[in-house]
């Protein structure tokens, strides 16, 4: 199904306990995140960042609104058919990597593969060839204990990118990383990721990559307060001190 935007979303609201426990962490939010680059959610600690990321991959539910992905209307989808449409299209990258520590690197990036039914011989092979592509390639064989964090994240990306998503959903991918490592995984990730039919959404708190992504949504108290398009001139709200002042 073709579409103009990757994420489109509409009123979204998300409520999380009841009656007198109710909490809104989504009021209404509005955004579109197009293809063909990268999106940055940026915001204070508990603006709903984290809770909107989760409800665009499908691992919540919305309370209300309307929210498309890929052209398709999420509500739509129920059990097997919701974690076949994430594992079709969607790629995630996580903040701890979430490796599996019995399993080489080349085998934790093809667990996408492996889960979609791949001949295990196949789905190592097309793992190995991504990991040689982010400069893995003498690692392939590596458990996550011998690998370096800035080599964790790399098999990372690459189990995020190995089955071909049209979207990846990144959550504070270089927040573990210095700041020489969290640039070159950005840089491996805009130049493995984007693509004219894909979309790469990042929540992040680090301002070091913000000179990474296409779009800043900035969000505050469970709405989307502002979109700057392009970063070559970062706008005041997003400055290392204003950010610094207004999360802490």
């Amino acid at each position: 199904m073709s579409c103009e935007n990757a994420v489109s979303c509409r009123g979204v609201r998300k409520d999380f306990g009841k009656g007198e426990n109710e909490v809104r962490v989504l009021r209404g939010v509005d955004l579109d995140v197009p293809f063909g680059g990268m999106t940055f959610l940026v915001g204070p600690s508990g603006c709903g960042k984290t809770t909107l990321l989760s409800v665009i991959a499908g691992l919540l539910h919305p309370g209300s609104g309307d929210l498309r992905v890929l052209g398709v209307p999420l509500s739509q989808l129920r059990n097997g058919r919701a974690v076949e449409f994430r594992r079709r299209n969607l790629g995630f990258v996580f903040q701890q990597f979430n490796l599996l520590p019995a399993l080489t690197a080349a085998e934790n990036a093809a667990v996408p593969l492996l889960a979609a039914g791949w001949d295990r011989r196949k789905a190592i092979a097309k793992a190995t060839a991504l990991l040689e592509d982010l400069g893995l390639g003498p690692r392939v064989h590596a458990r996550p204990n011998q690998l370096s964090g800035g080599q964790q994240q790399r098999v990372a990306f690459a189990r995020a990118l190995v089955h071909d998503p049209r979207l990846v959903i990144c959550d504070e991918p270089t927040s573990a990383l210095d700041a020489g490592s969290g640039h070159q995984v950005m840089e491996l990730l805009r130049r493995i990721a984007v693509r004219p039919d894909r979309a790469v959404i990042v929540v992040t708190h680090d301002n070091r990559i913000f000179p990474f992504a296409d779009r800043i949504a900035r969000m505050n108290d469970g709405v989307i307060t502002g979109i700057t398009s392009g970063v070559t001139n970062t706008p005041a709200y997003l400055e290392p001190d204003y950010v610094e002042k207004e999360t802490q």
